[in-house]
């Protein structure tokens, strides 16, 4: 199975081509003088699949190669066969007991160390991949984590020597030394919406009519650490909401194979009569999303996935609310429901028009965050220099 992505494998268009719609941009980037270097990124969780694909591509432009893995859950696996990234799954999933938990992170570091070991990166980057970051601290490879939710626990082991964060994270919301800090302009999401290219088929392969009102809806972390329980009978809520109404035909997308289980022994009346489903393969999250009326959702990525699309979002997310949602609050791209009595006065089921075309214009967030990585990579050069003297 192939482990290093070589640079050819990600770059098909010259950096002076002028992209269309559903392709990735040049980098525009001034090069860094760097020696090609390997850099491993690890992708713990869904969202981090569309978030890495064209950051793996503009460092690729650079020159460097990738060593990319991957762990087997919350539909990583999927993900990655679905737009096939060459990558090694390792390790899995263990639940959301904390010592299960430390176990597993620690179990996967054994299973991936003769990997590292053989490949011998030059730097790890993630979107806070503890497994990552913990076994770049003990082989001593600089490590760079991505942040978008400042209230994430962490150990001072789990964590990364570098970090780059929305503008909306202020330094005083982080651990760590300013210095080793970088923000990038926007969200997330922007890095990969403005490449989004929507395809109407989805719609006659889930078996959803012209007059139906598309409702999705994503559970919340159930497992995660972060859980607030306030949130389920919230979900419960929305349900019986989105299922007294004759309009809606409700996209569930739940997180594994458990959760799943769950939605269909909560709401067996809506499956049975079709209201409701559950897609039987991996989708495009963001043309579902771009082909619903509405999303509802317990996770901040689907969240704010509509959000960069325009879709109307709900978060029925109970945890700490972040500095980013906070701002997309402000800035009305994001209804916050905070008990089960505003899921009827403020969710409004209504059939937007899909008539328009998502916004494409180039968004400074991608550039940003390759353009930081550069920056560190360059800056541990010259700091293993200066130790070699």
């Amino acid at each position: 199975m192939l482990t290093e992505i070589p640079p050819s494998n990600f770059v098909s268009q010259s950096e002076e081509s002028r992209p269309t719609a559903g392709e990735f941009p040049p980098l525009n980037v001034p090069k860094k003088n760097l020696r090609p270097m390997k850099i491993w990124i690890d992708l713990e969780n869904s969202p981090h699949v569309p978030f890495f694909r064209p950051i793996l591509r503009l460092l690729a432009a650079q020159g460097h190669s990738i060593l990319l893995t991957g762990r087997d859950a919350y539909q990583v696996r999927e993900l990655v066969e679905f737009h096939g990234l060459p990558c090694q799954i390792i390790g899995r999933h263990y639940g959301k007991n904390k010592i299960a938990k430390v176990g597993g992170i620690l179990f996967r570091c054994c299973q991936m160390l003769p990997l590292v070991l053989n490949e011998r990166p030059d730097l790890s980057v993630s979107h806070g991949s503890r497994t990552s970051v913990l076994l770049s601290r003990a082989l001593g490879i600089p490590s760079v984590g991505i942040f978008d939710y400042e209230f994430t626990s962490s150990s001072s082991l789990m964590s990364p020597n570098w970090k780059i964060v929305p503008s909306a994270l202020r330094p005083e919301d982080l651990k760590g030394p300013a210095e080793h800090l970088h923000h990038y302009p926007g969200i997330k999401e922007d890095v990969y919406v403005p490449f989004f290219e929507p395809d109407s088929s989805i719609r006659r392969e889930l078996g959803l009519q012209p007059d139906d009102l598309v409702v999705t809806i994503r559970p919340p972390a159930t497992e995660a650490h972060y859980h607030n329980r306030e949130s389920e009978p919230i979900l419960d809520e929305v349900m019986r909401l989105v299922g007294a109404d004759a309009r809606t035909r409700t996209i569930l997308v739940p997180r594994n194979a458990r959760q799943a289980d769950y939605c269909r022994e909560h709401w067996p009346e809506q499956f049975a009569s079709g209201k409701a489903m559950i897609p039987a393969k991996v989708v495009d999250g963001l043309n579902l999303i771009w082909q619903s009326d509405l999303v509802i959702s317990g996770g901040g990525t689907m969240n704010r996935e509509a959000a960069a699309l325009g879709v109307p979002v709900y978060s029925i997310f109970r945890g700490k609310t972040g500095a980013v949602d906070r701002e997309l609050v402000r800035e009305n791209r994001l209804i916050m429901i905070e008990n089960v009595e505003q899921v009827r006065s403020k969710i409004s089921l209504t059939r937007r028009s899909h008539n328009s075309s998502p916004d494409r214009r180039e968004r400074p967030a991608l550039k940003s965050i390759v353009a930081n990585i550069l920056r560190i990579m360059e800056q541990e050069c010259h700091t293993a220099k200066n130790i070699a003297r």
